[in-house]
């Protein structure tokens, strides 16, 4: 059986990606074409307001909202002075929460207010660190950084590091040495777990390609007025890639031809063995309804999560925590009370962090476990859940479960959540309630005109729909909607929608063959 793989599905308008690990969707990435992500980006962006009040300041980086830069996330020459010199008195390789924590008590810079530090008109080299948010525009970082697929190059600094999750000292030892014996100067270079076992040649080839692309973002900098973008990250799918791959990885399926071509290129660099990977899906039905992510995709929207005993839990999401309630449902156990309790919590441990990556829930978390007396039971639990996080790349904060049964964690955001991505404010209870947004709908139905296809043969198809969906098929998915009907040769009539006396369709589309 494979352990996990990569499902990739092209359209023209989005392009979805889906992780699944033991058959079951661990991760979803989804990017609309009209709204790329910017995570990644280097800008030359200017300085519009320095804001003392909140110690952050306002930058212009040449997109629709300005993006804002926090004073921790300023770099200048004391800073870099300073964390060479900790580093090179350092007796053992320090993690970057160990560097920063060194640098809080030793450099007077982290004290110096922002408006020491920059001033409005001055220009700067930023890095997306998170794309906008709500309301809230893209955060920055002035510390660089060229992720690739074994090595991470940071400018500015100038060390070796290894991931700690590389245990063999002596592989580690042979990492640092092949890096460090042809490092430039002032570039640091972190080794990741991918490269444990990977050859110096092409340890080596990677880390002059990422120089090469540092000289031409310093090239550009040099040579453009800001605002403008020096440097685009590769693209979601080659990065979901990038990311997951490893020997664990059985399959990558790719329903479009030339992102097939990409990833493969992107694999080439990595082994003969990765290639042999790489298949290319070209059946007619739609690739996530034959591995059965659709439907992973809808449970994910919903509020209520079973767990396998008959208890359930409900997810509320707010703009800036999200709670996870235990309960322990049908599931009575069988005669003692704290077993039950133990069992389920310990069950929702597994369902909770499973949904925080599903859902791309990021920010203050609260999960409230069903309550425990025995102190005993309450470690166990709290073990059982920071063991389970490991399998979270994302980074995660974790308090101790205090009496009342209740977790408090903080997960590293970077872009928006599912929910925030696919579903809208319903506009019929004034934002108390959720409902698939226009887009969504209409690349639902596009999709469930080929299901239709696919199940009866008939190429005449009357839609029913609402308007403002068929007028967005129509005018902004075109493209998309005319080369599905040029692939099956259909002929589609679209109908308005009928609706019930309260106003309100009670569905979105349905389909009829003709």
């Amino acid at each position: 059986m494979i352990l996990k793989q990569i499902i990739v599905n092209h359209s023209a308008s989005e392009t979805r990606v889906a992780v699944v690990e033991k058959e079951r969707v661990s991760e979803i990435y989804i990017e609309r074409h009209s709204d790329r992500g910017l995570v990644g980006n280097i800008y030359k962006g200017k300085i519009l307001r320095v804001l003392p009040g909140i110690q952050s300041s306002f930058v212009d980086v040449g997109e629709m909202r300005s993006a804002f830069l926090y004073v921790s996330d300023v770099l200048n020459d004391d800073f870099i002075a300073q964390s060479r010199k900790i580093l090179a008195e350092s007796s053992h390789e320090l993690t970057s929460s160990e560097l920063e924590h060194e640098l809080e008590k030793k450099l007077k810079w982290k004290k110096t207010a922002i408006e020491g530090l920059l001033r409005e008109g001055q220009t700067l080299m930023v890095q997306v660190a998170k794309d906008p948010l709500g309301n809230k525009g893209a955060r920055l970082s002035m510390f660089i950084t060229f992720p690739g697929r074994y090595l991470v190059l940071s400018p500015y600094f100038n060390h070796v590091g290894v991931s700690k999750k590389i245990e063999d000292e002596g592989e580690r030892a042979r990492l640092k040495a092949t890096i460090a014996s042809c490092k430039p100067e002032n570039l640091a270079v972190i080794v990741r777990t991918a490269a444990q076992g990977t050859s110096a040649d092409v340890l080596l080839r990677e880390m002059h390609y990422l120089v090469e692309q540092w000289k031409i973002v310093q090239a550009k900098f040099t040579a453009v007025e800001s605002p403008a973008l020096l440097h685009r990250d590769i693209e979601l799918t080659q990065r979901v890639v990038r990311e997951n791959y490893s020997d664990e990885i059985g399959k990558i399926v790719v329903d479009d031809v030339q992102l097939h071509e990409k990833i493969g290129l992107l694999l080439a660099a990595t082994s003969a063995e990765a290639q042999g990977k790489l298949e290319l899906y070209s059946e007619p039905a739609p690739i996530f309804d034959v591995y059965g992510i659709e439907m992973d995709i809808d449970r994910a929207l919903s509020k209520r999560v079973e767990l396998p005993s008959g208890g359930y839990i409900i997810i509320d999401q707010a703009e800036a925590l999200t709670c996870f309630d235990i309960n322990t449902g049908r599931f009575v156990g069988q005669s003692n009370p704290a077993d039950t309790v133990l069992k389920t919590n310990l069950e929702a441990v597994k369902a909770v962090v499973a949904q925080l990556r599903l859902r791309n829930i990021g920010g203050i978390i609260v999960v409230d476990f069903i309550d425990m007396k025995l102190a005993g039971d309450r470690e166990t639990l709290c073990n059982a859940f920071i063991e389970e996080l490991k399998s979270d790349r994302a980074k995660t904060n974790v308090l101790k479960i205090s009496e009342l049964g209740l977790v408090q964690m903080t997960r590293k955001r970077t872009n928006e959540s599912l929910e925030h991505l696919l579903l809208d404010d319903c506009l019929h209870c004034a934002g108390r309630g959720k409902t698939k947004s226009v887009v969504t709908s209409a690349h639902d139905l596009l999709r469930e005109m080929v299901r239709v296809y696919n199940q009866t043969g008939k190429k005449n198809l009357q839609v029913r729909v609402r308007e403002d969906i068929r007028d967005w098929i129509l005018e902004e998915e075109r493209e998309w909607f005319q080369e599905i009907v040029d692939r099956w040769n259909l002929t589609v009539t679209f109908k308005q929608n009928e609706v019930t006396i309260s106003g309100l369709t009670e569905s979105a589309f349905q389909i009829h063959t003709v």
